[in-house]
């Protein structure tokens, strides 16, 4: 079997695991509900009528909500790593997200009645400090991996600065934001899920095209010179594309670290470095790491509720250590 129809074959599997993992998702809780009654509920067969509310109107949106923000940090993950030709990077560590979160906390405290424009300065924030980190760290010879590091470690303790400064001096609205600041679907239904649905599938769908593009930056400055690319052009606008994806998804629950770094290099041992097929196993599996960690956190310490964005920093930062360790950066 060709190494095209395992790859296929990989995803639609992959696939597979995470719808079913969303229906046994939708199915814990304080209240179990059997996988028949789901089913029967969600395509209108029968099922029991007390189901309905906890399933449209809790469960299956913030499902639903985890399935596609953790596609869109992957996906962001996966972009801005072709862009940079760096595997460490990722929309934390190059201190989009924290960017993001600034400006999104901004909003929320000082400007609460301008809640409207949430997402368009989570955009704003997390563009102003992708391009602070990318000056810092670009030189003639590209990007050294371990520079943008430190600058995207000087941004986030930037960022983290603003945010714990906006924190102090408006503490009287914090306990609002608490979830938000930690990553966490809680209390998310469909009003998150209406307001991100549009954003991500037009991420997704420029993703799709920009496919040949990102193959052809992988493979190297010359050869997008050859083949008559505009390499900077392209980076600029690909960058742009991981930006929106991941200030949406910021905009939505909060800062949720380490899915752009994680899941992009286990669909590339999966499937390999081809965008093909490398950017839509990372959509499909950044959906499924997301969609266990909220489930977990909401289920394994249950009354109590661990944010997904605690989970996946507990998980993620021990992986990027691990990561610069084997690469010896």
């Amino acid at each position: 079997m060709s190494k095209k129809v395992n790859s296929g074959t990989i995803i639609i599997f992959t696939l597979l695991l995470t719808i079913s993992m969303a229906v046994v998702a939708i199915g814990l809780g304080s209240v179990k509900i059997p996988i028949p009654d789901i089913l029967q509920t969600i395509f209108g067969t029968s099922g029991k009528v007390e189901y309905n509310t906890i399933i449209f109107e809790i469960r299956l949106p913030r499902v639903l909500l985890a399935m596609i923000i953790g596609a869109n940090m992957a996906v962001s993950g996966a972009i801005l790593q072709a862009v940079v030709g760096n595997p460490l990077a990722d929309p934390g560590l190059t201190g989009v997200t924290s960017g993001a979160a600034a400006f999104v906390l901004i909003i929320m405290l000082v400007a609460p009645q301008y809640s409207n424009f949430i997402p368009i300065s989570a955009f704003v924030g997390g563009i102003l400090a992708a391009t602070v980190v990318f000056i810092l760290a670009w030189n003639r010879n590209g990007i050294s991996p371990i520079t943008i590091i430190l600058a995207g470690v000087a941004v986030n303790a930037l960022a983290g600065g603003v945010m714990g400064y906006l924190s102090v001096m408006f503490s009287d609205r914090l306990p609002a934001t608490v979830q938000w600041m930690n990553g966490s679907l809680a209390a998310k239904g469909n009003n998150a899920l209406s307001l991100i649905v549009p954003y991500a599938i037009i991420g997704w769908v420029i993703s799709i095209f920009a496919i040949r593009k990102l193959n052809i930056i992988r493979m190297g400055e010359q050869v997008a010179a050859n083949l008559g690319e505009n390499v900077n052009r392209n980076r600029i606008l690909l960058s742009l594309l991981a930006v929106f994806l991941a200030a949406i998804s910021v905009a939505t629950i909060g800062i949720v670290g380490f899915i752009g770094l994680i899941v992009p290099h286990m669909a590339r041992l999966i499937v390999g470095s081809n965008y093909k097929y490398l950017l839509p196993m990372s959509m499909v599996l950044g959906a499924l790491v997301l969609l266990v960690a909220d489930t977990g956190g909401r289920t394994l310490f249950a009354p109590m509720e661990i944010p997904a964005g605690i989970l996946m920093a507990v998980v993620g930062g021990p992986y990027f250590l691990y990561l610069m360790k084997r690469r010896k950066f």
